[in-house]
């Protein structure tokens, strides 16, 4: 059996993808390591056949055309043969200790033959490596779910502001995950949104472990969340913002998981204030025109969400109006750029 399966999408990952798979096949032929040559131009094709060829049964080299990220994602998710499921970027590692507690706490549940008792959501902490800086800060949910304990999303407690769940801190049940019918577009980045979210009322249970699994990269200038990078592709924020706020009808989700429902809503409304204030950053007549198509599609397709989102969350703070309104956005978004050291 195949406990975890790990798909890491790559294109042009020659610099860095084999610290990547070199932390991930430390767990032996328990788990399989899918690497996704996403059609690239370098020899990131050669080092995944290597791999295969060094670890087989554990490591499979897929090899398909240029997609984007969420066709990595995609078809990590078509060929996985694990019980549970884990993107791991390419410039990206997980923790060694961290990642032997994790496979055998999956084992741990698997093994109990016990299916209604397994979780269908593992969440860890994360941690940002500033490596050129020589920093890092650890991202963990301490005061949001009990630890090591099976529970529901109606036993966890508030998200403070800087806290969401991304798709670092997530390991899902591939059931759900087939059952939740994600998918993610392609050509398009920041689709992982869309991975952390719309799977996220399959969940019946979920389990946290209070471990610093995911050891995420930041500084390349070519990274997808710098600043500079994002405003150029604005289009394919928006897009992934709108099919974030379209995907689920969150007053059904409310019947059953009223706190599931709150943070969902508010993760949309940190999307919104993200493809909102870069579009201010943009500063143009076209920029201006889309970040009101933004909040107008909003309002179309669901006039409750929009008030909400307007006048109950963070996002509304980013679409006041006139050239003062823009101003003080732009203002409170370097403050809390500073303080929470995102890119």
């Amino acid at each position: 059996m195949k406990y975890i399966t790990f798909a890491v999408p790559c294109y042009n990952s020659q610099d860095y993808m084999e610290r990547c798979i070199n932390s991930l096949v430390r767990g032996g032929e328990d788990v399989e390591v899918l690497v996704i040559d996403d059609g690239s131009m370098d020899s990131t094709g050669e080092i995944a056949d290597a791999y295969e060829k060094k670890y087989p049964g554990i490591v499979k080299a897929v090899h398909q055309e240029n997609g984007g990220h969420g066709a990595g994602v995609n078809k990590g998710l078509e060929l996985a043969q694990g019980q549970y499921y884990k993107v791991v970027d390419s410039d990206d590692w997980v923790e060694e200790s961290a990642y032997k507690k994790l496979l055998a706490k999956v084992k741990e549940f698997c093994d109990a033959g016990r299916p209604g008792e397994m979780p269908d959501l593992f969440i860890c902490n994360y941690v940002y490596n500033h490596l050129d800086e020589g920093t890092s800060r650890e991202m963990n949910y301490r005061n949001v779910f009990p630890a090591d304990t099976l529970c529901t999303w109606n036993d966890i407690n508030h998200f403070s502001p800087s806290q969401y769940l991304i798709m670092h801190a997530l390991v899902y049940r591939t059931e759900v995950l087939h059952q939740s019918g994600v998918r993610l577009p392609e050509h398009t980045f920041y689709v992982d949104n869309l991975f952390a979210y719309q799977p996220l009322p399959y969940v019946k249970k979920l389990y946290y472990m209070d471990i610093a699994l995911y050891q995420y990269y930041l500084g390349r200038e070519d990274q997808s969340v710098n600043e500079k990078v994002l405003m150029r592709r604005i289009d394919q924020q928006i897009r992934v913002t709108e099919l974030v706020a379209q995907c689920m009808d969150l007053d059904e989700v409310a019947e059953q998981y009223p706190k599931l429902a709150v943070y969902m809503r508010r993760n949309i409304s940190i999307m919104m204030a993200i493809s909102s204030i870069h579009l201010l950053l943009i500063n143009s007549k076209e920029a201006y025109t889309k970040k009101k198509n933004l909040w107008s599609g909003i309002k179309s397709n669901d006039r409750r969400l929009y008030y909400r989102l307007k006048f109950g969350t963070i996002s509304g703070l980013t679409d006041l109006p006139g050239k003062l309104g823009g101003k003080l956005t732009i203002g409170g978004y370097r403050l809390a750029k500073k303080v929470y050291q995102f890119q």
